[in-house]
C-alpha cells in the first residue's frame, strides 16, 4: 500500500477521535452507531442524525486517515479496525445499541457486534447491513492493487465520491490513501466461523448494485439466530444517497418499534425472518 506523504501518527485511542455526534438526544431509547463505507467519513451520516434525533441518538464512527484524523495512519485490516473502535463503541452502551454499516462499514459493524457479544454484551437492537454481501460469501477482488487512475475509475463507477473532488489533484491526493487502505481491508477480509450473533439483522441493498446479489444479501441470515429481513431499494451501490429520505424513514419506523423492558438491555419486538422489497 502507498503511504501518505509526511509524518503519520498512530491512530488515537481516544473516544472523541472515533465518535461523532451531531445532534443531542439525551432522552432517546436507542442509540444508532453508523459505520461508513470505504473511503467514507462520519459526516456521511449527518442527514441520518438530523432526521432521527431526538428519538434516536445517532453516533457516527470516524476512521483514522481522513478529515480531522488525516495525520493518523490508516488501519489496513478489518480485524484491526474492529479491535480499535471497540472500546469507543462499548462506551456508548449505556442504552440499547443498533448498528448501521454501509459496504465496508457493514462488515466492520458485524465484526464489532461479534466482539461485543463475545465479551458478554446484550445483543444489538438491530444490525443494519447495507450494500454488502454476507461475510461468508467471498469474491476475489483486487481494487486496492490498481493504480490511482484505476482506483478513481472504480469510485466513479460506484458513484460513491463526488466527481469534482476526484478531478482535483490536491483533493484526490488526500482522498485516495484512505480509500486504498479501506479497499485493502475489506478485500483481504476473510470470515472466521464462530458463534452466530443473536440480534435481529436487516440487510438493505439496491436492486442494481454490482457489489451484491440478492442471494449474497440473503446469506446474512446465516450469521445470526435472530430475526432477519431483506429490504430492496431502487438503485445501485449508493442507493441510500439517491433515496436517502426513504431509507432514513425506514430506519425511523423500525427503530420506533424497539421496545426495551425497564431495567433491561435486551431487545424485544422485531419481525420474524422475512424477505420483503421496499416500496
Amino acid at each position: 500500500m502507498r503511504e501518505r506523504k509526511g509524518v503519520m501518527t498512530q491512530p488515537s485511542t481516544d473516544f472523541e477521535a472515533w465518535i461523532r455526534r451531531y445532534h443531542q438526544a439525551p432522552s432517546s431509547g436507542v442509540r444508532l452507531v453508523c459505520f461508513p463505507h470505504a473511503g467514507g467519513s462520519a459526516s456521511f451520516f449527518f442527514p441520518v442524525s438530523a432526521r432521527l434525533s431526538p428519538a434516536v441518538d445517532v453516533a457516527a464512527v470516524q476512521y483514522p486517515g481522513r478529515q480531522d484524523r488525516r495525520a493518523e495512519a490508516n488501519i489496513g485490516t478489518i480485524p484491526e479496525m474492529a479491535d480499535a473502535v471497540l472500546p469507543a463503541v462499548r462506551a456508548l452502551a449505556d442504552r440499547p445499541l443498533a448498528f448501521f454499516g454501509h459496504s465496508m462499514g457493514a462488515v466492520l459493524a458485524y465484526e464489532v457486534a461479534r466482539r461485543l457479544e463475545r465479551d458478554g454484551a446484550e445483543p444489538l437492537a438491530r444490525l443494519y447491513v447495507s450494500g454488502r454481501r454476507a461475510p461468508s460469501r467471498h469474491r476475489s477482488e483486487h481494487v486496492h492493487e490498481l493504480d490511482d487512475a484505476g482506483l478513481v475509475a472504480e469510485l466513479q463507477r460506484l458513484s460513491g465520491t463526488d466527481s469534482s473532488l476526484l478531478g482535483d489533484p490536491e483533493a484526490r491526493d488526500m482522498i485516495l490513501p484512505a480509500v486504498r487502505s479501506d479497499y485493502h481491508a475489506v478485500e483481504t477480509y476473510r470470515h472466521v466461523p464462530g458463534a452466530a450473533l443473536r440480534c435481529p439483522v436487516v440487510a438493505l441493498v439496491g436492486d442494481r448494485d454490482p457489489q451484491v446479489t440478492r442471494d449474497e444479501a440473503l446469506a446474512w441470515a446465516e450469521h445470526s439466530s435472530g430475526p432477519f429481513d431483506l429490504r430492496v431499494f431502487p438503485g445501485g451501490h449508493f442507493y441510500l444517497v439517491e433515496h436517502g429520505p426513504r431509507v432514513i424513514q425506514a430506519l425511523a419506523d423500525d427503530l420506533a418499534a424497539v421496545r426495551v423492558p425497564s431495567g433491561a438491555g435486551g431487545v424485544a419486538g422485531g419481525a420474524g425472518r422475512t424477505d420483503a422489497a421496499a416500496t
